[in-house]
């Protein structure tokens, strides 16, 4: 949360830096030394980032812009020259001319004519005085290109940087020891300026910031300046954005009779926008030092807060048109549009918002009550001018819009009254006695600190249910959040009461009763095909808790080792034949052998089952082995689990004839 109030004030930090350049660059397009597009039809000539003097067009085909640029040219070539550079005045009948002797072509650099003239100057003087700002600026030059001038001047870069840094850390240890000394003051709860605090702390921040970030600029521009290459760089920087500040002086809006250019407009933007911050600054200034001396509860403070906010801010802003030279009433046909618009647009924020003013002179509900808004259920914790923010049980905090509160039902059990009843239900089963029921139920409630014994708890007898007699334990609370908590804690000790009393509580039951003249042939039928093939002596209680698919098995195939009977336990039908240890042995051996059943690494959903065997493949060998049905197989291969010597490779199944793995002991590892 630091983190993040951090972050917001820097960017408001940011944002009144960027209004402050802006109104501080406004009144001064030429910000950049020179006016290319300037009215007075001039253009500079420069010498390595130096503005030396301005010419003036020659006619419409020679501006002075083309004008400039010739002169600039020749003169960044001479300086570039290895020889020396002088500038010489002729003057003939018909014009006076500045020539550089040492470049070709005669050198010929310009001519003065009457429109570069200054009153009451010749053409010769006005020649003369050019001569001199020309050579000067050779000698200069000329000067700065020196290796001696060049050590001197990055010593005085490094100097500077010193200062710089040892200034910005003086103006952040100042900062700081002025914020201390600010919280010491005003950070007392009981000290007649603490509503200040905030403020005079957001001051200190942007005038450290301020000092700081100009004394670098200050920095950057004497660095630049002591060099040739970034003062030409420094003059084309500032020459764009002289060039961006025409182009944006230029108009492109009329309105009413007057035009605006968007640099105006971003003017008229920013000045928007100081206007919002100095009405919240006043605005607080009401709530701290006027409505807080009122009485008035927190949330009508606040709303009476926001609008006296919006209202002195609309009355601000027709001001500031007024002020900046728009004639609103010339606004009304756009504004009446745009407010159709707009209205369309944000009808719910609107709706919100009165819904919020009417919550709050109306006070259905109110900051600390608990409520229930459709499927929300929580403490209301602030009460926005837009929203309403309620904090669950399970502490999450949640924005309901206020319109809501009007528009659907809204269960408030702090409003009012806050003692509201619980309704527990409670079935037995038939046949209890309902005085003993009763005693139970009232048992259950003594004592318990959350329960109120004015109005006193009453057992309903509401009904009989299908499976059970039905109950209703009526209670009631005083703090409805805890209502919850309430009834789990009766739910235990009813729970704990009824089963003292020896009462039962039931659970549904159904009968199914089963009736086919034909069910008892069907039974004798499968008697006799089993006899066949199993004797009757050897019908053996099977695993319930056997299944027919294993997480390791396929579907099997009707060949079953288990018979269900007409809703009966499952039994198990195992074969007589009987085999002695030998004949154990023997098989073992023979399976774990080269003609027996295939051992190796499977795998099955991903997952490696070393050194195992399928049991289908098993009940196949030993079928073939011992010339007997697969019913005997299963029965031998469950002989061998039974004897310890394989075993499901999960342990959770007997022997299957299916694609179940099973495992020789004496191959684990």
């Amino acid at each position: 949360m630091n983190r993040l109030i951090t972050r917001g004030r820097r960017w408001r930090f940011i944002l009144l830096g960027l209004l402050t350049l802006l109104l501080t660059l406004n009144p001064f397009p030429s910000f950049a030394q020179t006016s290319p597009t300037n009215h007075n039809d001039k253009a500079p000539i420069v010498l390595d980032g130096r503005v030396l003097l301005q010419v003036r067009s020659l006619n419409n085909n020679y501006t002075a812009e083309n004008r400039a640029k010739r002169i600039n040219d020749i003169l960044a070539q001479a300086v570039q020259s290895s020889q020396p550079v002088s500038v010489e005045v002729n003057q003939t009948e018909d014009q006076t001319t500045l020539t550089i002797p040492s470049l070709p072509e005669s050198g010929h650099l310009l001519t003065v004519t009457d429109k570069d003239v200054l009153p009451e100057l010749t053409a010769l003087q006005q020649a003369r005085i050019w001569q001199r700002i020309l050579e000067k600026a050779f000698v200069q030059a000329e000067f700065e290109r020196s290796p001696a001038y060049i050590r001197q001047a990055l010593g005085f870069v490094l100097g500077a940087i010193l200062v710089a840094i040892a200034i910005h850390v003086g103006l952040l240890f100042l900062g700081k020891w002025v914020s201390h000394r600010l919280r010491v003051w005003l950070g007392q709860p009981t000290s007649s300026f603490h509503a200040w605090e905030d403020p005079a702390q957001f001051m200190v921040r942007l005038a450290r910031l301020g000092l700081q970030g100009g004394l670098w600029i200050a920095i950057a521009y004497y660095v630049t300046d002591l060099f040739p290459a970034s003062r030409i760089w420094r003059y084309e920087l500032f020459d764009f954005i002289a060039k961006v500040f025409d182009i944006l002086n230029a108009p492109v809006i009329s309105l009413g009779s007057s035009k605006y250019s968007a640099l105006e407009l971003l003017l008229l933007l920013g000045l928007t926008v100081c206007l919002w911050f100095a009405v919240s600054f006043l605005t607080k200034l009401f709530k701290s030092y006027v409505l807080a001396h009122t009485g008035a509860e927190p949330r009508l403070q606040e709303v009476i807060t926001v609008l006296t906010q919006y209202v002195l801010t609309f009355l601000g802003w027709i001001v500031l048109l007024q002020i900046w030279g728009l004639d609103v009433g010339s606004l009304t046909i756009l504004a009446s549009v745009l407010g159709v618009g707009i209205g369309f647009g944000v009808q719910n924020i609107a709706n919100n918002f009165i819904s919020g003013i009417i919550i709050t002179f109306e006070r259905p509900i109110q900051i600390g009550d608990f409520v229930k808004v459709g499927d929300l259920l929580g403490t209301v914790e602030r009460i926005g001018a837009r929203s309403t923010e309620i904090c669950t049980l399970d502490q999450v905090t949640i924005i309901v819009p206020n319109s809501r509160f009007l528009e659907t039902e809204v269960i408030n059990w702090s409003h009012g009254n806050p003692i509201s009843r619980l309704r527990i239900p409670v079935g037995v089963a038939y046949g209890s006695d309902i005085e003993k029921v009763q005693t139970a139920l009232l048992e259950a409630i003594k004592n318990h600190p959350e329960v109120l014994l004015q109005p006193p708890p009453q057992v309903w007898f509401q009904g009989f249910g299908e499976s059970s007699l039905d109950f209703d334990l009526l209670v009631w609370t005083g703090e409805p959040k805890k209502q919850f908590k309430v009834k789990s804690d009766l739910n235990y000790r009813i729970e704990a009461c009824l089963r003292h009393h020896r009462i039962e509580i039931p659970f549904p039951q159904r009968d199914l009763h089963l009736r086919s003249p034909k069910l008892d042939e069907i039974f004798n039928l499968l008697l006799d095909r089993d006899s066949s093939t199993f004797s009757p002596r050897s019908i053996e209680p099977a695993n319930e808790n056997q299944s027919n698919h294993t997480p390791h098995s396929q579907p099997q195939d009707s060949l079953t080792s288990t018979t269900e009977i007409s809703g009966s336990v499952s039994r198990t039908i195992t074969p007589a034949k009987t085999l002695t240890e030998t004949e154990i042995e023997a098989l073992v051996a023979a399976m774990r052998g080269a003609d027996g059943v295939e051992i190796k690494d499977r795998r099955y959903r991903g997952n490696l089952y070393p050194q195992c065997f399928i049991g289908a493949e098993a009940v196949e060998w030993l079928a073939q082995r011992t010339q007997s049905s697969r019913q005997e197989a299963i029965r031998i291969g469950q002989i061998f689990i039974d004897s310890g010597i394989i075993h499901h490779v999960l342990d959770d199944y007997a022997f299957q004839d299916d694609y179940s793995f099973y495992r020789f002991y004496q191959d684990n590892f």
